[in-house]
């Protein structure tokens, strides 16, 4: 199991759990999951009273989880996964939809290789969104920009992505024969890397690569270089170098569940240090360094919204449904102003009639 990650941290919280066994588990599907133990793969079930106790889609085992079964294989059927052990890290992000639960994309990952490719799909509005996501999760960015062979000038991408998350690590990659050698160079042997990245930007191909065969299927971007979805479920696997890798389906909407905004913005948290006044909006206020340095093109309008955006979609976390209505009243009543009897009634009034104000 060493090679799979287990550390004698990991190895002493599982001894607490008396005839149990750890296994780690390398993919999810809806009921069941497939998970590694010392003696090979077995499919596992979740007991009645993990899923009893339950909260959220967040308290069942994920891709990379630590677990404790029942058996130690599959011989009698399959196992039962009784507990899940501490996470190290934990990459998450809003699920789609109006629920609004967060959805575990890995965890117990060391490096998450951030996938943008050299082409028209580039977008750094994404990559600040992945890269906040990224710096919560407790692992190690690295922002991975692939397909560097297809274009004149991957520099320039560079630059671009540098602008968007200051002080990330970038690395290039490309489909030629020590293509991906700066991302083999990266994993060490028990260390664990997810791959995220919007579909057609070159995961697969690149985790085959890494692999030495072609287990993952690719497939051709489209004329308009957006990606096809290839990935369809997360799923954990050894290298021969010894390092593991996790692949992940292609996420072009990346909701916020948590989000590390002063590692993947330093820039803009140095720039608001300056204001006048610490309070500040940053709209209209005398000394706002934001308004200068925007002003001044030091910084770009665009980085600053998504900034804004993110802090915003930030705020929420953690609050259910009642409370993040509560909380947009709070933010609506601070622009408009008005006596308290006056806000009292327009909440009352958008609640009854379930429209904005």
């Amino acid at each position: 199991m060493k090679q799979y990650g287990l550390t004698e941290k990991i190895s002493q919280e599982s001894s607490l759990h008396e005839n149990l066994f750890t296994g780690r588990v390398a993919s999810q599907y809806k009921d069941i999951c497939k998970v590694i133990t010392e003696y090979g793969e077995m499919l596992a079930e979740i007991s009645g009273k993990l899923r009893f106790e339950a909260k959220s889609s967040a308290d069942y085992p994920a891709v990379g989880d630590f677990v404790m079964l029942d058996r130690a294989d599959g011989t009698r059927g399959n196992g039962i996964i009784h507990h899940i052990l501490t996470r190290k890290s934990l990459l998450e992000r809003k699920a789609a939809g109006e629920s609004g639960e967060a959805q575990i994309i890995a965890a117990n990952v060391d490096k998450i290789f951030i996938c943008m490719s050299c082409n028209n799909d580039f977008n750094l509005r994404r990559l600040e969104r992945y890269t906040a996501i990224a710096y919560a999760s407790s692992a190690q960015p690295v922002i991975t920009l692939t397909k560097a062979d297809l274009c004149e000038n991957p520099q320039d991408f560079a630059v671009q992505a540098e602008s968007a998350a200051p002080g990330t690590e970038i690395i290039f990659t490309n489909a030629g024969k020590d293509g991906c050698q700066p991302v083999f160079e990266k994993i060490k042997p028990g260390q664990t890397a997810a791959f995220v990245g919007s579909s057609g930007v070159g995961k697969s191909t690149l985790i085959n690569k890494l692999i030495g065969e072609e287990i993952l299927v690719t497939k051709n971007i489209r004329s308009d270089d957006k990606g096809r979805h290839t990935t369809t479920v997360r799923e954990l696997f050894l290298l021969p170098s010894g390092g593991i890798v996790i692949d992940t389906p292609g996420m072009r909407e990346l909701g916020v569940e948590s989000a590390d905004l002063s590692n993947s913005f330093p820039d803009i948290e140095e720039i608001i240090l300056q204001c006048k006044f610490s309070d500040c909006s940053h709209k209209n206020e005398p000394g706002c360094a934001i308004v200068n340095a925007i002003t001044e093109n030091r910084l770009s309008p665009e980085r600053f919204e998504n900034y804004l955006k993110l802090q915003k979609e930030a705020s929420y976390i953690g609050l259910d449904s009642k409370q993040i209505e509560d909380e947009k009243f709070k933010r609506m009543f601070a622009s408009i102003g008005g006596s308290k009897n006056m806000r009292k009634f327009i909440k009352e009034h958008y609640q009854a009639k379930g429209k904005g104000v």
